[in-house]
């Protein structure tokens, strides 16, 4: 399932900063949604590069979580949170590196607020926490022979 929510959490993130691109009038050059690779995608012109690049963490939570709210099962909720915890991780990691390339000194470069993005790494990381933790711990707790975890509770 972790692998699951890993290519989940690369596909809707960089497709957001392709969305993000496509609906501000950037033209779109390269991308490459591998995810076994860093996934990228490259706008020029891009005539809004703050939209190109928040699409991208934006609707990379946004779509899992709505997903999830219409599937309705655990393993959804489970992809959601990971992918909630995983781009707030991503850009404060950015932030933390340096690396040009990355989307959070590319943020910076094209004029975001420094508060935005500690706002937004703020509560991806404080919520996935929560829930990606309790997801976890539903799959890994000890089980009882009708193979529910024996202190079993649903997610949302």
């Amino acid at each position: 399932m972790l692998a699951a929510a890993w290519v989940v959490m690369t596909f809707t993130h960089e497709c957001g900063h392709i969305v993000g691109g496509m609906a501000c009038g950037a033209t779109l050059t390269d991308f490459d949604l591998v995810p076994w690779r860093m996934p990228y995608s490259l706008h020029s012109p891009d005539p809004h590069p703050l939209v190109t690049l928040w699409a991208g963490p934006l609707l990379g939570v946004a779509v899992p979580l709505i997903a999830a709210s219409i599937i309705r099962k655990r393993w959804a909720w489970f992809i959601a949170d990971f992918c909630v915890i995983a781009n707030g991780g991503y850009l404060a990691l950015a932030w933390l590196s340096g690396d040009r390339f990355l989307d959070t000194p590319r943020l910076l470069a094209a004029g975001a607020y420094p508060a935005s993005i500690v706002v937004y790494c703020i509560l991806t990381i404080g919520a996935g926490y929560v829930w990606f933790r309790s997801d976890c711990i539903y799959y890994l707790a000890p089980t009882t022979k009708s193979g529910e975890p024996s202190d079993a509770t649903e997610s949302r």
